[in-house]
């Protein structure tokens, strides 16, 4: 039995005891760096690969400016998306479906939108199709996004009700998936957000005719939970907003844009939420059944 150790191997073995003493507690600290970085769910107007293909340059940009670490969390619909923001597993969110009285109360706040035209619900068929009034849906298998669409699902579908036109629902679970089931031969006609149907069309260079058309709607609102940091939503709201002017972050937002047929003009404005009183008074008559 070893009695007699040598100070220099004491020292060494506390330095050892220290040294992975001091590796615990970074890997812990990172950790807790990672778990702490806020999550940005925006609604799945397309599918997962073309969403991702859009917001994640736009992300990684706004991450790098403001200091603030965002990462993407997409669900496999828009439903599930939604459901991510309404439980607050998310932190940002880019999305309409929190208009409902019931739902501002959870306290979301808006802090922007893009600089684009108001956006329509619209019910379209293809250009050709024999389908050439909104009454000759009655009856016919009719595609929208999923059920927490308002623009493209909740606004047509509350006008087919009011005109008593039954139809036969489909859910795509976004737009693309819509379309998708359009040109399948799935569904006669689509619900659908008429920026997306413009996008949609200089993208695939299909031609629709529409049967119907919404009042005009702001489009989406950037959104942050309560639960933000007033400093980091600041930091955020800023990195957004000067992308437009700065030439790494217009190039993103140029190359980001045309990848789902938005024009070069797609950038981030401010927004208090003012603009979208018309989403809330929709709510004030919308069918009991749709919200």
């Amino acid at each position: 039995m070893l009695t007699n150790i040598a100070p220099g191997f004491i020292d060494l073995k506390r330095s050892l005891r220290w040294l992975c003493s001091s590796l615990f507690v970074f890997a812990s600290l990172q950790a807790q760096a990672t778990d702490s970085a806020y999550k940005f769910s925006p609604v799945n107007q397309y599918d997962i690969n073309l969403t991702a293909a859009y917001w994640n340059p736009i992300i990684s940009y706004v991450s790098e400016k403001s200091g603030v670490n965002l990462s993407l969390k997409i669900g496999r619909t828009s439903a599930d998306t939604t459901s991510f923001v309404l439980t607050k597993e998310v932190d940002f969110a880019f999305t309409n479906h929190l208009f409902a009285p019931e739902r501002e109360k959870l306290g979301w706040q808006t802090f922007g939108r893009r600089n684009i035209p108001p956006v329509s619900g619209e019910i379209v068929v293809p250009e050709g199709s024999p389908i050439t009034s909104i009454t000759q849906l009655d009856g016919k298998d009719v595609a929208f996004p999923g059920p927490e669409a308002l623009i493209a699902y909740k606004v047509p579908m509350a006008y087919l009700m009011s005109q008593k036109i039954k139809i036969n629902v489909v859910f795509g679970g976004n737009q693309n998936g819509a379309f998708g089931q359009l040109f399948a031969g799935q569904v006669q006609a689509v619900g659908g957000n008429s920026q997306l149907i413009e996008s949609y069309t200089n993208r695939e260079k299909k031609k629709f005719r529409v049967l119907w058309k919404s009042e005009p709607y702001f489009d989406l609102p950037l959104m942050a939970s309560n639960k933000v940091n007033p400093a980091d939503l600041k930091a955020v709201a800023t990195a957004f907003f000067g992308m437009k002017d700065d030439p790494a972050g217009k190039l993103i937002l140029k190359q980001a844009s045309a990848k789902i047929g938005l024009s070069d003009e797609a950038f981030f404005i401010p927004s208090d939420g003012s603009e979208y009183s018309n989403y809330r008074k929709f709510y004030q008559t919308i069918p009991p059944n749709l919200r």
